[in-house]
């Protein structure tokens, strides 16, 4: 699978998972109507499916993805919420990103 690719799965899997938690939280959290919550749940759902279209293996597949969650996550929260990252939640999310590209990205002999 080529890095582009890769990459924009990561990313719509990550919308997924964020997103639709993020209407479970306005549902349970905002007393928004239940209806938020039955769409976060299926783009949560959906979410599981997106993962399955990277060709790495299971394990590395979700340990590469928590890396780049941790960015998206505080980019999310930043555009959406109004929260603003501070250098050290820059940097984290750097690093874990960093360690995420190592894992997926890096040849290996087969």
């Amino acid at each position: 699978m080529n890095i582009l690719r890769s990459l924009a799965v990561f990313i719509l899997a990550g919308l997924c998972e964020i997103g639709g938690g993020y209407l479970i939280w306005l549902w349970l959290k905002s007393d928004k109507p239940l209806w938020f919550g039955i769409v976060g749940a299926v783009i949560l759902a959906l979410y599981g499916v997106v993962a399955t279209w990277q060709s790495a293996g299971f394990g590395r597949v979700y340990a590469a993805y928590g890396g780049i969650f941790i960015l998206m996550a505080l980019i999310w929260a930043w555009r959406v919420d109004g929260f603003k990252p501070d250098k050290y939640d820059v940097i984290g999310a750097l690093v874990a990103l960093a360690g995420a590209c190592i894992i997926i990205f890096t040849p290996r002999g087969k």
